[in-house]
């Protein structure tokens, strides 16, 4: 009787975890396939997917093709704790992500041991369209160049 009494409940306590794992992935609203809004011709394009990853964390994956049709594929993990972590697929990149609001992180990206970029990525308040402002740091820190660019919700 305590056998099954113990297996019952491991089983829901199992069920709990599910159900919470899932309510906390619809939760996020960055889950999803995003794709970079441009004007370049094909086969140019640029696809973030962003995952659940443990609890509360995201894996996000990009996949990209340039102009001349060379394709690329790197991701990296988050726990949102502005701890670095080493970016698959960028040999010597680390990055690192700190939420500074519901809506806004803050990445920072290290090459070979060193920021030299960070990119503040907004969530738009529809949820349909990031907007990601690319800040390129020089080997003093100091700002060298700022970019932007929009990714729209596909998936």
């Amino acid at each position: 009787m305590l056998k099954r009494t113990l297996t019952l409940s491991l089983a829901a306590f199992a069920a709990v975890l599910v159900a919470s794992a899932d309510a906390s992935a619809q939760d996020n609203p960055r889950f999803g396939v995003w794709k970079l809004r441009s004007d370049a011709p094909p086969p140019q394009v640029n696809i973030m997917t962003y995952e659940p990853y443990m609890d509360g964390g995201m894996r996000i994956t990009v996949a990209s093709t340039n102009a001349r049709g060379q394709e690329s594929k790197w991701g990296y993990v988050t726990l949102f704790d502005g701890v670095f972590r080493p970016v698959t697929g960028r040999e010597g990149s680390e990055t690192a992500v700190e939420i500074i609001n519901q809506r806004t992180t803050r990445i920072s990206n290290k090459r070979n041991g060193r920021v030299s970029q960070i990119i503040i990525n907004t969530l738009s308040e529809d949820g349909n369209t990031i907007n990601n402002e690319y800040v390129r740091l020089d080997e003093n820190g100091d700002i060298v160049r700022v970019t932007h660019a929009v990714y729209e919700r596909i998936g």
